[in-house]
């Protein structure tokens, strides 16, 4: 029932404001499948929540959770929880308790030490002034633009962010018989010439995604705007180019602002997406970027199973004949400890140290003397 209403709140944008304390009284460590209810607070929490309702939510999960005298998969737990419930509402979260939830990226523990360096980037997506500033990181176009919107602010706009990579519908025929042209005159060249070599003809469309980001720092924002405007309105876009549009989007994240040193690597993967998804799952929460030790029955077990049909290593004795009888030391393995025992002592009389001789010796000589008297 938690889960299906938290995700009719996620999903829907409701207002239920009695389901935040409600579910505030599960989140203990000890719970049993706490990761499901603190899934449940992050699905139930969007942007149009006040942040005084979610902010005694993540100070709960902080004050249980992420608390050194706790486990590292309970520390990396409450991180994540936080993480997902400031990704959707970050106007819940206050700079001291961001900043103190930073500090844990130089833990001793990795899982603890990844999670908190993810919530670090995902403010230095949102808000990097909320961080310190040696958490900010290096200044890239996208965060010199990110601010957290106000409660209820809504940003509406009549165009399509990133469109402006692409060209207008004019522009774009215009260029296309432009390169009509030139291919005719290249394959005519060709014709005459005796190897029949392809020609590799350069096209817009192959730019490289960071090649075209760092062309659009030269243009001034309002250009940028206008050219954006202009392409939405002209035509309907093609799933390609909404693909270079996402891959110009990423790439301004990447690339360093400008007069801000070298540019930065790009890397893309397929996992990292710009949208969350309306719904989120156990991964989200239960993320360990170590695998964590298993328990002595697995371990146990994984070691009979590596084992497989090898013998015991059992030293068996081989008799060359076979009825004869066994020798004393086998004899005495069997006898009862109390025939035993005179033997052992007498055997062992002989090895004493030479202190215990010491007092034997000074035992029997005042034992001597007493009976003298």
């Amino acid at each position: 029932m938690m889960e299906l209403i938290s995700r009719l709140v996620g999903i829907h944008e409701l207002f239920l404001f009695n389901f935040y304390p409600f579910i505030q009284r599960f989140l203990q460590p000890h719970q049993r499948e706490v990761t499901k209810i603190l899934l449940c607070a992050a699905q139930a929490s969007h942007q149009l929540v006040p942040p005084e309702v979610i902010e005694p939510v993540i100070m709960t999960i902080a004050n249980n959770f992420v608390t050194d005298r706790n486990s590292g998969e309970v520390m990396c737990v409450g991180i994540n929880a936080i993480k997902e419930l400031t990704a959707r509402c970050p106007l819940a979260i206050n700079e001291d308790l961001l900043q103190d939830l930073a500090l844990y990226k130089n833990h001793k523990d990795k899982n603890v030490m990844m999670s908190a360096r993810g919530l670090i980037q995902l403010f230095r997506n949102l808000d990097p002034q909320m961080l310190l500033k040696r958490d900010r990181g290096r200044p890239t176009e996208a965060s010199t633009e990110a601010k957290i919107k106000d409660y209820g602010e809504l940003e509406s706009k009549d165009y399509i962010p990133g469109a402006e990579v692409l060209e207008v519908e004019g522009e774009a025929k215009k260029e296309g018989e432009e390169d009509g042209e030139g291919w005719e005159s290249a394959s005519i060249g060709d014709d005459d010439d005796e190897d029949g070599e392809w020609v590799d003809v350069h096209h817009s469309a192959d730019e490289d995604a960071g090649e075209m980001a760092e062309k659009l720092q030269s243009i001034p924002v309002e250009e940028r705007k206008a050219k954006a405007a202009a392409v939405s309105g002209s035509r309907l876009l093609t799933q390609d180019e909404f693909k270079k549009i996402r891959l110009v989007q990423i790439a301004k994240e990447v690339n360093n602002a400008p007069g801000k040193g070298q540019k930065r690597k790009i890397v893309l993967s397929d996992d990292e997406e710009d949208n969350r998804g309306e719904l989120l799952t156990l991964r989200n929460i239960e993320k360990l970027h170590k695998k964590p030790k298993s328990d002595k029955e697995t371990r146990l077990a994984t070691a009979m199973e590596g084992r497989g049909d090898r013998k015991d290593f059992v030293r068996k004795h081989s008799k060359l004949n076979s009825h004869a009888s066994t020798s004393n030391k086998e004899k005495r393995k069997t006898k009862n400890f109390m025939m035993m025992r005179h033997s052992q002592n007498v055997r062992t009389k002989g090895k004493r140290s030479f202190r215990d001789r010491q007092i034997a010796l000074r035992d029997a000589l005042l034992k001597r003397k007493k009976q003298h008297h």
